[in-house]
């Protein structure tokens, strides 16, 4: 299995994957991960907000944006989907697991984050063996990558429990992990995105990001959608 960061590293490790897990804790798959879990679908989109209105409505589909909104109705705020409908249509928008999502191409995509990271890791190695995690970092205002903690550790949470080869990089990864795994949400709260958030009034959605292995749901991208993989056996 490998482990890589970003646009540039799922371009790389791609075409060499059987599957590919998209890793965005704070807060694109842990929103997907609220909403497939509870029935739900999500559309991940990166294109113009002109534009989502209509994307929504082509696949009957209510739409959210891309921010957050203290007090507000669904956004990309986990926290503001735990009381979704079961069953709702989402479309999603995100800079960075959103995105990623799009440009897999026809490689297995799955959503992970540390909710439901044994539950991703074992349809992953039902898939095949050439597993990559990506985990899809911030930007910075120029646009460049910012890794971010949150996502190292998501991935290691996954890799802890898929088997075979790692690389050097999915080692990191996983030593990353489980050197905080009793201490997951005072790390989360600590780290640059979660301070961010709670800064701006979402505690909640670090808290709700920081579950480990609370949910069974395997959002896979199934035509343009993540659904629930285990209702599909």
């Amino acid at each position: 299995m490998r482990f890589e960061w970003g646009l540039s590293g799922l371009e790389a490790l791609a075409p060499v994957s059987d599957v590919v897990i998209i890793v965005d804790v704070l807060s694109f798959t842990t929103a997907v991960d609220v909403v497939v879990g509870a029935g739900g679908m999500v559309f991940p989109y990166r294109g113009s907000s002109h534009d989502l209105p209509s994307f929504a409505l082509a696949n009957d589909a209510q739409f959210v944006s891309s921010g957050r909104q203290v007090g507000g109705g669904y956004s990309l705020s986990p926290a503001s989907l735990l009381t979704a409908p079961p069953g709702i249509r989402l479309v999603l928008p995100s800079l960075n697991g959103s995105t990623l999502s799009l440009f897999t191409g026809d490689v297995p995509t799955l959503a992970g984050c540390l909710r439901n990271a044994a539950a991703v890791a074992r349809h992953a190695l039902a898939i095949g063996s050439r597993i990559s995690v990506i985990a899809a970092g911030e930007r910075w205002p120029r646009e460049s990558l910012r890794p971010g903690l949150e996502d190292l550790l998501g991935a290691g949470a996954i890799i802890a429990h898929l088997t075979g080869h790692r690389s050097p990089e999915a080692d990191l990864a996983l030593g990353g992990f489980e050197a905080v795994q009793t201490r997951l949400p005072p790390t989360l709260a600590r780290c640059s995105s979660g301070k961010e958030l709670i800064g701006r009034g979402f505690r909640d959605d670090v808290e709700v990001a920081a579950m480990l292995n609370v949910s069974d749901a395997v959002p896979q991208l199934v035509d343009g959608a993540y659904v629930d993989a285990t209702f599909r056996r």
